[in-house]
């Protein structure tokens, strides 16, 4: 497959700004794999697709607030800190992203508050840098208070108190990404409890979403992409459930393509999920297919993105194409905060 083949003209009207309240109101697009057909409904009629013994599997990373803006020391120029992730604990040492990143450089300090600060000790990127944090004990606190929500870069417009809830699964719970899994922004407690009162088991999945999510595919041979590393982890209790459910020929339903990243991850042969924890830089897309999920939920996505690559190794490339010009047709809202689909 070929870059140029997952491209199509999004308007940018298209692109939602804001959350649908309540989180399950938004349209849901069902696409039925075997007969090719589409029908519209409501995200809360997901329930109609799936049975007793099935089970659902969410990602419960917590996206953090990890945009801080502070001072140059000395110059006091302005400077936006994106925490991307923690490399050292014990000493309280992140890779970022700066910006403007020409004017730090190593050996710089950013001031946030007259007790917190951050001194750049390497480069990684143009843009990338390695900082240490004065604060240790703590520093949790200081990021709740002083940290903004890191909105994607296609929104744009600066994030509030209200993306503070929207912007979040209502099940998060492992802080670690710096990006919502916008399939599971639809899910509310009232229907995760009404799903689970059907006799659909419910599993979790960590997965922390990086920046990488939004890197766009530069090169037409998808084979010489290359991902960026995300942690992930699956305790022994849930790929038993998943895979009790799979011994007895019931659907896993996938919330989102972080969690198909982590499912397809954990496997090594046949089609079982195996208890795994660690880094994952799996890059699915066709003629690969899926050896796990059987129905994937998940929302409208950027041309030439990893996302729809995967969405298209779940269903035929030229379906899904149809079904992203029906959805524009038919004023469906594109990405985190939009509409969803699930591909049956």
């Amino acid at each position: 497959m070929k870059l140029s083949q997952f491209k199509f003209t999004l308007p940018k009207n298209y692109i939602a700004k804001y959350p649908k309240v309540p989180r399950d109101s938004s349209k849901l697009m069902v696409l039925h794999r075997d007969t090719e057909t589409i029908e519209t409904r409501k995200f809360k009629n997901i329930i109609d697709y799936m049975e007793p013994g099935d089970v659902m599997v969410l990602n419960d990373s917590k996206v953090f607030p990890a945009r801080l803006f502070g001072t140059k020391e000395k110059t006091k120029a302005k400077i936006e800190v994106f925490l991307l992730r923690q490399l050292s604990e014990s000493e309280n040492i992140w890779d970022v992203v700066v910006d403007p990143a020409r004017k730090v450089r190593i050996g710089n300090r950013i001031f946030f508050t007259k007790n917190l600060y951050c001194e750049v000790i390497d480069n990684t990127t143009s843009r990338g840098r390695i900082v240490r944090f004065n604060v240790k004990d703590d520093f949790k606190k200081y990021i709740d208070r002083l940290g903004k929500t890191p909105l994607p870069p296609y929104i744009k417009r600066e994030s509030n108190e209200k993306d503070k809830e929207y912007y979040q699964t209502v099940y998060s719970k492992n802080i670690g990404s710096v990006a919502a899994p916008a399939a599971g922004l639809h899910l509310t407690k009232e229907l995760i409890k009404k799903i689970e009162k059907k006799g659909v088991h419910i599993a979790y999945v960590t997965l922390h979403i990086g920046l990488g999510i939004f890197r766009l595919v530069e090169v037409e041979d998808l084979s010489k992409h290359r991902m960026d590393s995300e942690f992930y982890e699956i305790t022994k209790y849930n790929s038993d459930l998943i895979n009790h459910s799979i011994a007895k020929r019931k659907k896993v339903i996938a919330i989102g393509t972080s969690v198909v990243r982590a499912l397809e991850s954990s496997v090594i042969t046949g089609k079982n999920v195996r208890p795994s924890k660690g880094w994952t830089d799996k890059f699915i897309h066709p003629p690969q297919t899926l050896a796990i999920v059987n129905k994937l939920i998940t929302n409208f996505h950027m041309p030439q993105s990893t996302m729809l690559m995967l969405v298209c190794a779940h269903a035929e490339r030229d379906f899904i194409m149809k079904a992203y010009k029906k959805a524009i047709k038919d004023n469906y809202k594109f990405y985190a905060y939009g509409d969803a689909m699930i591909i049956l």
